[in-house]
């Protein structure tokens, strides 16, 4: 609990419709802690869910209506300043996108990580120069927390 700001505040990871993998959760938690207080939000309540292709395919069609693969889709729960969400992540995306884009498995799954995090936070990418700003986004915290020399 934080006593200053009365709310309890939580990065929760979970496993859908995947065996389990190696990631760290502390430094994962640091990470969009420190992310979350330089956009100028509190942290509330994020969970990240790790699933299948599969299993996003099934989310993207049920609550967004579209039928295509995807690496991340974002929930926001956001109010006023504190950042709460579910972002769900295909795992599978994230390897296939680390293979076409020359990077490790895991500076992907930072880069979708902050990505979703960032949406949270108010930045948007459907036109050509809000995807510019999330990606120099993207850019500028993986290499703040020197992931992209891991």
């Amino acid at each position: 609990m934080n006593l200053k700001s009365g709310f309890v505040s939580k990065i929760n990871f979970f496993l859908e419709d995947i065996p389990p993998f190696q990631f760290e959760k502390v430094k994962i938690r640091n990470f969009l802690t420190e992310l979350i207080k330089e956009e100028k939000f509190m942290v509330g309540e994020i969970s990240v869910v790790f699933c299948s292709d599969d299993y996003l395919l099934r989310m993207n069609r049920e609550y967004l209506n579209h039928d295509f693969f995807t690496d991340i889709i974002t929930f926001d729960y956001t109010l006023q300043q504190k950042i709460s969400g579910d972002l769900f992540i295909s795992t599978d995306r994230v390897k296939d996108n680390a293979v076409t884009f020359g990077t490790t498995f895991d500076q992907e799954l930072y880069r979708v990580i902050f990505h979703g995090v960032l949406h949270l936070a108010g930045y948007p990418d459907k036109e050509p120069e809000e995807e510019r700003l999330m990606r120099e986004k993207e850019n500028y915290y993986l290499s703040k927390f020197d992931i992209l020399n891991d």
